[in-house]
């Protein structure tokens, strides 16, 4: 089914309020941190290990104009279900070759037999979707580490 699945360009965006969370919950150092370029005042990670040390890696990288982790609002619709990526990232215009950047952090490849079969599913969803609404100004990769993110980026 995936092989086959199209995404067609149409003329809708997400609202921002999206964006406007009531509250965030978390601990600073456990699975929060305080920011200065994301859109809040406080990052909360899914993961204390991957995410984390990708969010502190935004946090102190000066080419990073701002980033956030994406929240349940933002999604893309997929044959099973609903796909929310990680994070969102725009670089300083100058610094790297792709501005924007979509990262759906992992601590397995793609290709890893690790990530279950819906959400591989889901992931190569969001390939084809983002190949389809971007003209190469937003790219969209799953990525280990912000180093990875950051060589795709100056590529």
């Amino acid at each position: 089914v995936i092989q086959h699945i199209k995404y067609e360009k149409m003329n809708r965006t997400f609202d921002s309020d999206i964006f406007e969370e009531s509250t965030l919950r978390g601990v600073i150092g456990k699975n929060a941190l305080e920011s200065t370029r994301s859109l809040y005042d406080l990052v909360v990670v899914d993961s204390e290990g991957i995410e984390m040390d990708f969010a502190k890696s935004l946090e102190n990288d000066d080419m990073v104009a701002v980033y956030t982790k994406l929240p349940s609002g933002f999604y893309i619709s997929t044959p099973m279900g609903k796909y929310n990526p990680d994070w969102a990232v725009a670089f300083k215009e100058g610094t790297v070759k792709h501005i924007y950047f979509v990262a759906e952090t992992k601590g397995n490849s793609l290709e890893s037999s690790q990530l279950r079969g819906s959400e591989a599913a889901k992931i190569d969803c969001a390939i084809k979707h983002f190949e389809t609404i971007s003209t190469n100004d937003v790219i969209y990769s799953v990525v280990q580490s912000y180093q990875e993110l950051y060589n795709l980026v100056t590529k």
